[in-house]
């Protein structure tokens, strides 16, 4: 019954998307290291996007290089000669060091090659910021455009907002896009909103817990931007066009009860499952009158119009030139690291659960859109590429920060760890990495499931 439900166009979209965007990442982060490495004449071995346990889709070699392509899509390697990484060679590591190998180089050198791929991830997130800000400017929902103001949603119900309140902050900050007040919530330590109620300022408590509902609902549950319920489009076998609504028609009322905007229709449709309802649409000065049978769902089948600019509520879009643009990007990627970093605190601090925060490969694919959107393609990419250097470089034994650790503590110290040591770190860091990626792979398929 779960993969009857799912639309699997939108999934492959979501599918190609995940796969583009983390394929562009994976190639450039090893090119980082490659490139260096090259330089400094060390010998890569192998050069693989995805891994390659016992096969590959994929292989040619070229020079002294292998350059192939693996069947796991959880990541890419390069295989320096010399290195101790994911490849655990020990056979070459037993043997004397080789003016080829990454061993023989000086600390400088070997750390400049470590630290090459987030360098290239960090450049990547800078440059694509500048590009998308130039291109498509910056589009938002300012809250003085929010016509009808929110329709507050269970939780956002508990917590205190009402039926037509408009944010206006989010602790001390003012809300710029009204859409993205849960992401706010979410990527900042406030403990209340100030909402614009029948005229007047009023605070909203935020607390903890509610903050840990939000995190499991990735913020779904809080409100979404009222708008009147105006029928656009109709799904095959729909029981709404079969009763005789028709497009353009505006959808007030559900038996006895007024619904003067489409979630309060949308409310009243889901109490009445399976139950044949009086509709009132408004056509043009006239007022119909439809008998519509409800599905088991709790549908009418009819799409309402969800173009927000014919509907009054007026997004404005901020327009960049080039040179604008540089400090404009630059400002995004720092925003993006500081949230994601604010998120890890809030991890820690148990402000959210981790259960419902962490996510494999399947969580990530989701948060593209199932249609094909380039901005939301590149601004992801862009995120993905600043979230994808900051986890790299924690001085974690597996990750390129725990290498470049050691690295520094030799260039400090003029002591180098022991081969047998860093191995081991290796290991060590490679089994923890391995088990937080099976739970957060399992999560996933739990959730899905679910």
């Amino acid at each position: 019954m779960v993969l009857l439900a799912i639309d699997w166009s939108a999934v492959g979209v979501k599918a190609a998307q995940f796969i583009l965007s983390f394929s562009i990442l994976v190639i450039l982060h090893e090119l980082g290291h490659f490139l260096p490495a090259k330089w400094f004449k060390c010998r890569v071995e192998k050069f693989y996007l995805f891994f390659n346990p016992w096969f590959s889709l994929f292989k040619k070699k070229v020079g002294e290089t292998e350059y192939g392509l693996g069947w796991i899509p959880l990541g890419g390697y390069v295989k320096i000669s010399g290195m101790i990484d994911e490849s655990m060679d020990r056979a070459q590591m037993k043997q004397p060091a080789q003016p080829w190998e990454f061993r023989s180089k000086p600390a400088w050198q070997r750390l400049i090659i470590m630290l090459g791929g987030v360098t290239v991830n960090v450049i990547l997130a800078i440059v694509i910021f500048i590009m998308i800000t130039w291109v498509w400017g910056e589009e938002y929902l300012p809250p003085q455009n929010v016509k009808y103001g929110i329709y507050a949603d269970s939780l956002g119900k508990s917590m205190g907002l009402r039926d037509g309140d408009v944010i206006l902050k989010v602790g001390n900050e003012d809300v710029r896009d009204e859409f993205k007040v849960p992401s706010q919530l979410l990527t900042t330590d406030a403990d209340n909103m100030t909402v614009l109620r029948n005229g007047q300022q009023v605070k909203v408590a935020v607390p903890e817990s509610m903050i840990k509902s939000l995190s499991k609902t990735k913020g779904n549950s809080l409100y979404s931007v009222r708008f009147p319920g105006i029928a656009d489009d109709f799904p095959k076998n729909s029981n709404a066009q079969k009763a005789g609504i028709k497009k353009g028609d505006r959808l007030i009322g559900v038996d006895s009860i007024v619904t003067p905007y489409f979630q309060d229709f949308q409310r009243e449709i889901r109490k009445r499952k399976n139950q044949t309802v009086n509709v009132a649409a408004l056509r043009g000065e006239d007022t119909v009158r439809l008998s519509v049978k409800v599905s088991k769902d709790g549908a009418i089948g009819v799409w309402p119009l969800g173009d927000i600019e014919k509907l009054g509520l007026y997004t404005e879009t901020k327009k960049y030139s080039f040179a604008e643009s540089i400090p404009a990007g630059f400002s995004r990627c720092w925003k993006t690291l500081s949230n994601y970093m604010t998120g890890l605190k809030q991890l820690f601090t148990g402000r959210v659960a981790a259960k419902d925060s962490l996510g494999s490969v399947i969580s990530i694919g989701n948060i593209f859109p199932g249609v094909w959107d380039w901005q939301s393609f590149w601004t992801l990419t862009a995120v993905f590429s600043i979230i994808l250097a900051f986890m790299n470089v924690l001085p974690i034994p597996g990750l390129d920060g725990g290498h470049a650790l050691f690295t520094i503590y030799e260039m400090i110290t003029g002591h180098k760890p022991s081969d047998k040591f860093i191995e081991y770190a290796q290991m060590v860091g490679m089994v923890l990495l391995l088990g937080l990626m099976l739970y957060a792979f399992g999560l996933d398929i739990w959730r899905l499931f679910r």
